[in-house]
Formats: structure tokens, C-alpha cells, sequence
């Protein structure tokens, strides 16, 4: 990363305007429509990168970020649509896991979660094994775990008995399943909600299962339904649940909720712990975000627990703009060297009565009590009515080498984009850029030869 430093202090030193010294950003894809973006940095090898998009585009980096490779996922057996997200294990191995569109006769569209595995860097992935097969029932979002004590991999994910139906004999559950085996195998899946809810695939859905673990083993995992913001945990690794889910807050307004230019906006919940040697370990958080401020005020919310989920604080809001703006669609990662917590989000607090929207990260370094707020991209851009941005964006840190991973559009086509945020940058970052006019953020940047 020498060239990104050299940038950097190349800016400070000879007083560029601050849009010219954003964190450098990197174009990952603009082929296939790409959208609804997941990134993992490899924590056994930083220089390694991982990245996905629906509906089946998948992206690899060798040198921490700085240049992608493109190309498309297979699955033969089990088919590929959509939903993408990755995770790494203790060895070092990628997990690619997304939804199925299986051959004919093979099996009906997205009946089941589909994980590949990648041994060589994310060049390549095995052709995967497919879970929660139930006739025809529709298994959507999952979300993967790896446990650091055992190498296991844990997913969670929402199954619909019937997709998009208001009848009310059916229903939406969240299911687990584990493999002991570098996911060659799964455990037969796991009912671990009691509420269940309807098939709309709105707010009274349950979704958003995003899975944790504990520095015991503990899985952790909250989502959205009905009942609001609920949680429940395993102390057996996975072979029991709470006898029911517990409520932690509400979401006012709902998960699914209106942002004025976006076809879609999704403000389902993040689950991540703090398994770091820091003074927050074994802290969980959950990160969400909602319009209990108003329809044109959302914003992005924390809650925590430090003793293992049975007492949570109340929500702390993360962005610390003014009020009357949209910030919104965000995604949570803890850094497991250092217990640093980021949020990634869209962000329009730079552009009043108008749809232009930036991304935004928010750091905590001391457990969540307080964050800083960092534009990240570029150039500011306004999304379409007409064109899905997807239902998430995502962010990955290790070692202060962080990896946030988002969709732009340029009125022609959807674009994903990371920043390159090195560790120390965003300390000198913020001296540098605490007096900084807001009519600055649009100016065009430059290209240093």
C-alpha cells in the first residue's frame, strides 16, 4: 500500500483542497448490474480480498484492495441467485454463500442456501453445497459465522413457506445450521424463532439474521419481524436455543421503509462481538436503522449488551449530523485486532432537498459510546426509482485495514466501489479535515500523475 501512503502524505504536505484528498476509491465492478455487495478481507492474509454481487458476480484482490478481478460464479448442481455474501475461516478459505435458481428438475428457485468454497485466494470456489432444502419452501438472505475456536462455519437465514403470499396459514421462520467439515456437510436446520412472521416480505417478516460468536463460543444472532428488534443465543453451539427470542427494541416505522429515490430501502439488523483482547471483548452489538424521527429523518442506531444479551442498552445514534437528513441501508463490523467498531451507511447530510447521497463510516474506539463520522466517497451520486440498489452494503476491517463496500450510480449504470482506509489514516483524516466547508465535498478530484 505504499502508493495509497504516498498519496496521503502527498495531500497534506502541499495543501490540496480537501475533496482531493478523499480516502483513495477503487471501482471493484460495473459489469452485470451489480448490486447488493458483500466484502471480506482475509484475516490470515490482508492482501487478500474477497467481494460478491447479486446476481452472480463474484470479485477477488491480491494486493489489499487495490486492483479486482471479475468474474462469475457457478454453482451446477445448486444454481446461483443472488443474495452474496462471504466470510473467511481460520485457515484463511473464502466462503461464498447465495441463493439457488437449481437446474430444471433439479429443484424449485431459491429452495435452498447455497455456500462454495475457495481455497486459492477467491480465484476459484468448489461447487457447493446447498442447505435447508423443504420442498418448495423459499430459503432467502443468509448470513454466514465462522466460530475462531473450531473452525466451524454457522449460518442463519429466513424461510418463507410460500414468497410474497398474504395468506395467513403461511408463515416466515429463522433457521440455523452448522458444518463441522469446511462446509462439505450441514446440520439439519433449526427453527430458532417462536414469533413468527407473515410472507410479505416487509416489516412484519422476520429477517435480518445476522449470526456472532461469543469469546466462549456463544452464537449470538438478532433480527427484525413483528415483534421489532429481537435476539436469542446458544451457549451449545447451536444444538439449543432460548425457548424464545427477546425483544430488545422496537423499530418504529418498520425495517422496510421509504427513502425519496430509492426503489427499495432496507434497515434490517446487524449482529457483530467484540472477540478482541481489548477492554470490549465479549461486548455484542446490533446495529439497525429506522424513521422513528420522521420520514425524511432516518438515521442509523446501536444498541449493546456486555453481558451476553440479557441486558441492552437504549439506542445510541450513530451518525452525528444534524437532524432532517437521510442516513440510511448501513452494515457493522467489529476489527478483531483492536475492538475498533465501523458502520458503514448512505448518507445525504451534505445535500438538502435533493436525492444526491455520499457514504459514510462511523468509527467508535471506546465499545460504541462515541463515534466519528467520515465521508468516504469520492463523488456524490443520486440513485434512480427505476433501478434496485440491492438490500445491503457491507464492511470489513483487520488491523485497522479496513474494507467498506458499497453501490453507486451514474445515471447510465450501477457501479461497487471500496475505500482504501489504511490504518492511522483516519486519525490524520480527521485534523485534517475538521474545518473543511460542506460545499467542498462535490468539487471534482484529481489524479495525481
Amino acid at each position: 500500500m505504499k502508493n495509497v501512503h504516498s498519496l496521503l502524505l502527498f495531500c497534506l504536505l502541499i495543501g490540496f483542497k480537501p475533496a482531493f484528498c478523499q480516502f483513495p476509491n477503487v471501482m471493484i465492478g460495473n459489469q452485470n448490474a451489480p448490486e447488493e455487495v458483500s466484502l471480506i478481507i482475509n484475516p490470515k492474509n490482508p492482501m487478500q480480498m474477497a467481494a460478491g454481487a447479486n446476481l452472480d458476480n463474484y470479485y477477488f484482490s491480491t494486493d489489499w484492495g487495490q486492483h479486482w478481478t471479475g468474474r462469475t460464479i457457478k454453482s451446477a448442481i445448486n444454481g446461483v441467485y443472488g443474495d452474496p455474501v462471504l466470510t473467511a475461516d481460520t485457515a484463511g478459505a473464502f466462503y461464498f454463500l447465495h441463493l439457488s435458481n437449481p437446474p430444471a428438475g433439479a429443484g424449485s428457485w431459491v429452495d435452498r442456501i447455497v455456500i462454495q468454497r475457495s481455497t486459492d485466494g477467491g480465484i476459484t470456489y468448489s461447487d457447493g453445497a446447498g442447505i435447508g432444502k423443504n420442498g418448495t419452501k423459499v430459503q432467502d438472505k443468509p448470513w454466514p459465522a465462522i466460530n475462531p475456536f473450531t473452525n466451524e462455519v454457522y449460518v442463519t437465514w429466513t424461510q418463507f413457506d410460500e414468497y410474497g403470499t398474504r395468506n395467513p396459514a403461511d408463515s416466515s421462520n429463522i433457521l440455523f445450521s452448522k458444518s463441522k467439515d469446511n462446509a462439505v456437510t450441514w446440520s439439519t436446520p433449526k427453527r430458532i424463532n417462536r414469533q413468527a412472521g407473515d410472507c410479505i416480505d416487509s416489516d412484519s417478516t422476520v429477517e435480518g439474521a445476522v449470526p456472532c460468536i461469543g469469546p466462549n463460543g456463544q452464537i449470538y444472532v438478532a433480527w427484525a419481524g413483528p415483534l421489532g428488534l429481537t435476539f436469542n443465543k446458544s451457549t451449545d453451539d447451536g444444538d439449543t436455543w432460548m425457548p424464545a427470542e427477546k425483544v430488545i427494541n422496537t423499530i418504529p416505522g418498520g425495517w422496510d421503509y421509504p427513502v425519496k429515490g430509492m426503489f427499495r430501502c432496507n434497515g434490517m439488523p446487524v449482529t457483530a462481538c467484540d472477540l478482541s483482547k481489548g477492554s470490549n471483548r465479549g461486548t455484542i452489538y446490533v446495529n439497525w436503522s429506522d424513521q422513528r424521527n420522521g420520514l425524511n429523518d432516518a438515521d442509523i442506531w446501536l444498541v449493546k449488551s456486555t453481558d451476553e444479551g440479557q441486558h441492552w442498552t437504549e439506542p445510541k445514534r450513530v451518525n452525528s449530523d444534524a437532524p432532517g437528513n437521510q442516513n440510511y441501508m448501513s452494515w457493522m463490523t467489529v476489527d478483531q485486532v483492536n475492538g475498533d467498531l465501523y458502520v458503514v451507511y448512505y448518507d445525504r447530510r451534505n445535500h438538502k432537498g435533493n436525492d444526491s447521497t455520499d457514504v459514510y463510516v462511523s468509527r467508535s474506539t471506546d465499545g460504541g459510546n462515541t463515534f466519528k463520522d467520515y465521508r468516504i466517497n469520492e463523488k456524490s451520486f443520486s440513485p434512480d426509482t427505476a433501478v434496485f440498489f440491492g438490500d445491503y452494503i457491507d464492511i470489513s476491517a483487520v488491523g485497522g485495514i479496513v474494507r467498506p463496500i458499497w453501490m453507486q450510480y451514474d445515471g447510465k449504470g450501477l457501479s461497487i466501489w471500496t475505500a482504501l482506509i489504511e490504518p492511522g489514516m483516519v486519525g490524520r483524516r480527521e485534523t485534517f479535515l475538521r474545518d473543511q466547508r460542506e460545499d467542498t465535498m462535490d468539487e471534482p478530484v484529481e489524479e495525481v500523475k
